[in-house]
């Protein structure tokens, strides 16, 4: 289980290469925990853009969190499907972070955050066309190029169709994967809220995506709302995984036929660090379950 992947870690040192084990994304709410102790996680993950200050608690949180454990980055800012051009400003400071903490990982949505220099504070998504597979995929080689480094793109929740999309998000994704050398991140809750409010066939988009680029899996809760008499999943990581979702989970590991890092988010109603060490223990359980 998990304490036995940490105290194998440990042994070995806390180099950069996330473990394909369970690991949760670091929130602010749980700095203390961290700070007074070393709870029993295999990895951990931060965004990005809560590091982009230059000092303070973050980062003195983070350089222990980086003597202690594998590491990855994940933001939510580059807003890598925006008409506005990349944010270069942003881009400079992720460098920054890089080169100072080192991460195994580093990840972004695929997704627009932004238009005319202002930020929406949602990830919001785009239509899969040949255009704007071209466009994104040029500003991945330009993060890339920055970083000197390749990055990992998440397929985010969508909750309505473009009646010009050409193609299905996996094969978007496999094509990105094919022009720019980027990695995966499959979050698999953000699949399971898609399928569910558009009709998209899960089995078919797993058997489909390409598996070894996937790097890494996020599972988080979603909530149901109603709009216009109809149910709507929505990504809101407020709550715990659905047991939906760990299904999906599974048969995912299955499609992808080995372990690969999975992350617990949770980033609103935050409970106490000991709930999301609970979930990494059932994702660590599942791991070894379907990949002894």
């Amino acid at each position: 289980m998990i304490l036995d992947t940490v105290e194998k870690l440990n042994d070995k040192g806390c180099a950069g290469v996330i473990p394909a084990a369970a690991g949760i994304g670091l929130r602010s709410s749980h700095y203390r925990d961290f700070q007074t102790g070393k709870p029993a996680t295999a990895w951990i993950e931060a965004h990005s853009e809560n590091l982009f200050a230059a000092g303070g608690l973050a980062h003195r949180v983070m350089g222990q969190i980086r003597s202690d454990y594998p590491l990855s980055l994940h933001g939510v800012g580059l807003s890598l499907g925006s008409a506005d051009p990349l944010n270069m400003e942003h881009l400079r400071q992720l460098q920054r972070l890089v080169t100072r903490y080192k991460p195994g990982l580093v990840s972004e949505h695929l997704c627009w955050v932004s238009s005319e220099g202002r930020y929406l504070h949602d990830l919001l998504p785009m239509p899969y066309t040949d255009g704007m597979l071209q466009y994104i995929s040029d500003r991945i080689d330009q993060v890339q190029s920055v970083l000197q480094r390749q990055i990992l793109i998440e397929n985010v929740s969508a909750y309505l169709h473009f009646t010009d999309d050409q193609m299905p998000e996996w094969a978007f994704l496999n094509e990105l994967v094919r022009r720019t050398g980027c990695g995966l991140l499959l979050d698999i809750n953000n699949l399971y809220v898609s399928s569910r409010n558009l009709g998209i066939d899960r089995d078919e988009y797993l058997v489909n995506l390409n598996a070894d680029a996937v790097q890494e899996i996020h599972l988080a809760g979603f909530s149901v709302e109603t709009a216009l008499g109809q149910e709507v999943l929505i990504d809101t990581h407020s709550q715990a995984v659905w047991p939906e979702v760990w299904s999906l989970y599974a048969r995912a590991l299955r499609v992808l036929g080995r372990r690969v890092p999975t992350l617990i988010e949770w980033d609103v109603n935050i409970p106490p660090l000991s709930m999301l060490l609970d979930e990494a223990q059932k994702a660590q359980h599942i791991l070894e379950m379907i990949h002894e």
